[in-house]
Parts: structure tokens; C-alpha cells; sequence
């Protein structure tokens, strides 16, 4: 029963964006050095945190204070690493005219793209450092609930888990076309969601955890940001229209 939840759980969380992963990154060795490039800028933020936490000692109990500031520092490395994006774009322009790499050129004309990358490895990262633990602890012995615990606490790990690596990825988008068109409202706008449906996952903490009260929004704050993001890089309800019947015209061959 424990390895059912562990790749349960497992595949709840990381299945789809492993699929993104084969399908959008994995095929491109550049987009692969920016996804781990980004992986890595997430880390920095993780360790500026961890430092920061240590360091005030009257407040290291409450989760509240590490939450918030671990949050804005990782805004804060996206802002940088999109700064070091953008010098490297000219670079990376040398470089597709040097060797004439149409998936090197995709991924610099195409800012959405380089947007995607960026915010997906943020993503992949974070989400495999907040269920990583929790995945050891399925394998068992034992399971949660025994002692009269709520038995919703893994699925709801991976529920907001995989939320998040999807999160991140839309928040991406945004935040670096925020910065390239200077719409600084939607930088902001990515930090301000990204602390409230972090904050909401406190309401996990409690004796009688509301697990509902913290899934539901974030999913509704997933769902305007992949339509926010959509929009953004360029898609309209025409290109809906299209693809559908695109996808009945080949149902009916």
C-alpha cells in the first residue's frame, strides 16, 4: 500500500511536468542549459533564505517569516536571472549566426519561449525540494492517519506540488514579459500571487488542517495565470477556434 501512494503520489506531482520536460526542453540542448540554469538561481535563493532564517533567531518558529521572505528572495533571483538572460541574448545571437541553429534562434527571437524555460526550471526544482521529503516518508513503514491524522495530507502534497511547478512556469511568462514590455504591474502581480498561495498553504499547519481552503485558490490562481499567459504570448480565442477545428476536420478522416 505505501509504494501504491509513493508512485501515486509521485506521478500526481511530477507526471505532467516530466512530460513537458521530454517534449518542450529536453530535445534542445540550449534550452536545457537555461532550464538548469534557472534550477540553479532557485537554489541560490533557497540557500540566501536558509541563511536569513538561521540568522534571526527569535523568529525561527514561526514559519510565517521564513515563508514570506524565502518568497520575495526568490522573486528576486527570477528578477536577476532575467537580467542575465538578457545580456547573454546577444551572445547567444552570435552564436546562431555563427553556426545557424534554428533552435538556438527560436529560443532568442521567441521570448516566450525563453520565459517558458526559465520559469519551468524554477518550477521542476522547487517542486522536487518541497515533495522529496515528503516521497521518502510514503515509502513507509506505516502511513499517515493512524493516529487519527488527516489521511489527505500526501495527495494534498502532490496536488500542490505539481500546482506549483506549473505556477512558476506561468509566472515565468509573466514576470519576464512584465520586465521586457515595462508593465511593472505584472511583476508584481506574479510576487502578490505567489505570496498569497504560499500564505494559504499555512492553513496546512493547523490541528484540523483545511486542505481544501488552500487547494482550490491555488488552482484558480493557476488557471488566471495560464490564461494571462496565453494572452501574452500572443494567443487569442481565434487560435482556440482554429485548433478545434483543426482537431474535428482530422477526427473525421
Amino acid at each position: 500500500m505505501t509504494m501504491m501512494e509513493f508512485f501515486g503520489c509521485g506521478m500526481i506531482a511530477f507526471g505532467p511536468p516530466l512530460a513537458m520536460f521530454v517534449f518542450t526542453v529536453a530535445r534542445d540542448p540550449l534550452r536545457i542549459i537555461v532550464f538548469v540554469a534557472s534550477a540553479f538561481f532557485w537554489l541560490l535563493a533557497l540557500l540566501l533564505s536558509a541563511g536569513w532564517w538561521k540568522a534571526v533567531v527569535p523568529l525561527r518558529d514561526v514559519l510565517a517569516f521564513g515563508l514570506i521572505f524565502s518568497v520575495i528572495f526568490q522573486e528576486a533571483f527570477r528578477l536577476l536571472f532575467y537580467l542575465l538572460i538578457k545580456k547573454a541574448e546577444e551572445g547567444l545571437l552570435k552564436v546562431w549566426q555563427v553556426e545557424a541553429d534554428s533552435s538556438t534562434m527560436s529560443l532568442v527571437t521567441n521570448k516566450g519561449l525563453m520565459a517558458y524555460v526559465a520559469g519551468f526550471g524554477y518550477g521542476a526544482i522547487s517542486g522536487a525540494f518541497s515533495l522529496v521529503n515528503v516521497l521518502a516518508e510514503m515509502t513507509g513503514p506505516g502511513t499517515v492517519g493512524i493516529y487519527g491524522q488527516s489521511r489527505d495530507f500526501f495527495i494534498t502534497s502532490a496536488f500542490l506540488t505539481l500546482c506549483f511547478v506549473l505556477l512558476h512556469t506561468f509566472w515565468g511568462i509573466i514576470y519576464f514579459d512584465g520586465f521586457r514590455k515595462r508593465r511593472y504591474y505584472q511583476p508584481a502581480a506574479v510576487l502578490v500571487s505567489h505570496l498569497l498561495v504560499s500564505c494559504l498553504t499555512l492553513l496546512n499547519q493547523q490541528d484540523s488542517p483545511a486542505y481544501g481552503a488552500s487547494l482550490i485558490p491555488a488552482y484558480l490562481i493557476l488557471v488566471i495565470m495560464v490564461i494571462w499567459s496565453f494572452f501574452l504570448v500572443g494567443g487569442s480565442l481565434r487560435n482556440i477556434k482554429s485548433c478545434l477545428s483543426a482537431q474535428q476536420r482530422g477526427y473525421s478522416l
